[in-house]
This record gives C-alpha cells, structure tokens and sequence, in this order.
C-alpha cells in the first residue's frame, strides 16, 4: 500500500510538472463558449487558459507590439494569416474553430421582427454596432446594411461599442434600441432566448470564419498546442455549437 501510494504521488506529481498555463486572447464574441471550453481543458489536461477577451483588431495591435499572449481566437481569419505573415505566428497553426452569426437584436420583445424589416422603416433611434474597423461582427454588420441598401440612411443613429461585447451591452441596457450582435450572445436553447431578433441571412455579409493561432510567443509551448488539438476535439465542437456557431 505504501509502494502504491508512492507512486500515486510520484505520477500526480509529475503530470502537475508538466501543467502549464497558457495565455490566450480570445475574441469578444466567443466569450461565452470559451470559458466552459477552457474550464474543461484545464479539467481534462491539468492545462490552464488564462483568458483575456477583447476585439480582434485591438488584439493585433498589441500583439504585434510584443503583448505576452501565446494564443490568439480571433473573430476572422485574416488577422491570425497577418500575424503568420509579419512572423508573430506560427505558420501551419490556423485553423477555422468557428463560423460566426450574426443577428439584429433588441432587448424589446416585439421592435424586431422576423425578417429585419426594421431597418428600413425606421422607428428607433440607435443602432449598435462594434468598431468595424477593429471588429469583424461590426465589418459583417456594414456589409449588410450596405446589401440591403441602408447604411448610409442609417449611419446618423449608430451607436459604436468599442468591440462586440459592449455592444450586446449598449443593447441589453437600453443604450441603444437595438443592434448587431454575435448569436452567441443572446442564443439559449437553439434560439433567441429574450428579446426580439433577426438572424441575419449570411448572403448578406462575408463568412465570419473565426480562425485560432499559435503565436510566437507559444512556440514549443505544449500548453499552447494541447488548447489547438482540444478545440478541435468533440468536448470543444460540442459547446461551439450548443453557442449557435457552425463548424468547417
């Protein structure tokens, strides 16, 4: 008993050697699904994701000015293939976890309605949107304004959130009375859980491809590659669609 207890020790011991955290800025939308994801990765591997949240573009930006993340799950594809480019990522590391969604939103039950035709009859008087400059659900929300030809009738009530958290934020206050933001913010059991919306039809704005990288920062890092494999694991597929996103 003595020589098993030793060895119990001795092997839990040497799986807590080599436990490691690993530092990763992870897009705002994709809040939700990444701390039950990383909450079960550090259960499963002994790993643990120390997670910042944030827009993508403001995440570049810091990277590329030595920020000490070693992961990045951006909210598109390009940042991440820039970052490989300009020799901040690891070439072969991207790879599309997720496909956003995006959805007009109100916190009121009955202002959206089921085909988004509110946008073109007016009757509110702010729309939210994230930066568009830095955040790709506030890009895919332009483009679909400028497809149903609204933007620039509409452009006088925007109400711009920093990324697509304060956004939701403005929206869920009553900041603003309704606007774009990611499904995986207001989905609750396959749909939209309070409120009123419109899942906006994704022939109106670019595939959100939301791809993860390995930074430079991470190379070698077996923390760093062990978060990769497990978002490409079951555990982790299963909660990224249980948040409304779809899977390549």
């Amino acid at each position: 008993m003595k020589r098993l207890a030793a060895l119990t020790i001795a092997l839990l011991a040497a799986v807590a050697a080599r436990a490691d955290d690993v530092q990763v800025a992870v897009a705002a939308n994709f809040t939700g699904p990444m701390q039950v994801i990383a909450a079960l990765f550090e259960r499963d591997t002994g790993h643990k994701a120390r997670l910042s949240f944030g827009a993508t573009g403001k995440f570049y930006a810091q990277i590329a000015n030595g920020a000490p993340f070693e992961v990045l799950l951006a909210a598109d594809d390009e940042t991440p293939a820039r970052l490989v480019r300009e020799g901040h990522g690891i070439a072969g590391s991207p790879y599309t976890y997720a496909i956003g969604k995006l959805v007009l939103w109100s916190a009121k039950p009955d202002l959206v309605d089921a085909q988004g035709d509110i946008l073109k009859k007016g009757g509110f008087k702010h729309l939210a949107l994230a930066n568009p400059k830095t955040a790709p659900y506030g890009a895919a929300a332009m483009q679909a304004m400028g497809r149903l030809g609204v933007a620039e009738t509409l452009k006088p009530l925007f109400v711009q959130g920093e990324n697509i958290s304060q956004t939701q934020q403005f929206v869920s206050t009553g900041a603003a009375d309704l606007g774009f933001v990611a499904y995986s913010q207001v989905i609750r059991n396959g749909a939209i859980g309070n409120g009123s919306g419109w899942l906006v039809p994704e022939n109106l704005y670019d595939p959100i491809r939301q791809d993860a990288v390995i930074l430079a920062r991470g190379k070698d890092k077996p923390a760093a590659a062990a978060l990769l494999a497990f978002l490409k694991g079951d555990k982790a597929k299963e909660v990224i669609r249980s948040f409304g996103y779809g899977l390549r």
